[in-house]
């Protein structure tokens, strides 16, 4: 009988960002269903003129974006976390950033508002996610070996 060994601890930082990864996708997989079960606002009221000089003529488009990108993935992210995969923390920085350019992309076409205050949480939330992943990242340093094909 073979007895397997005990997985590290998850670091603080590791912890943090599953957290943050959580809340994230729980809330943008709601988000994002909502926009889509309903594009004209006929649930979430948003105004279609808000896509005024968008690509998107009714929020199905962006609830498809939001329930993948911003849903799926940082739930998935935080599977790699809990499973200690060694690409965890890049794929906490790459939700970080996500978000951040989601936020941005967003104030960009519609503007900025803070009624209700959608827009200032998930910037903090984008940027709390970044800095989180860039320490966990410095923590763990940077395994290059995944890239290299050919050892100098």
């Amino acid at each position: 009988m073979t007895t397997e060994p005990h997985p590290q601890p998850l670091s603080r930082l590791a912890k943090a960002s599953i957290a943050l990864e959580v809340l994230l996708g729980i809330g943008a997989l709601g988000g994002g269903l909502v926009l889509v079960v309903a594009p004209r606002g006929e649930i979430m009221p948003l105004p279609l003129s808000a896509l005024a000089g968008s690509p998107f003529d009714t929020y199905l488009g962006p609830g498809m974006i939001l329930f993948t990108v911003l849903g799926i993935g940082p739930l998935v992210a935080a599977r790699l976390a809990l499973t200690r995969h060694p690409l965890a923390p890049f794929a906490a920085f790459a939700v970080g950033v996500a978000l951040l350019i989601w936020v941005a992309v967003e104030i960009a076409i519609i503007g900025y508002s803070n009624e209700p205050p959608l827009q200032p949480f998930y910037l903090v939330l984008g940027i709390a996610i970044t800095v989180v992943a860039l320490g966990w990242l410095a923590e763990v340093g940077l395994p290059f070996h995944f890239w290299r094909t050919n050892e100098v």
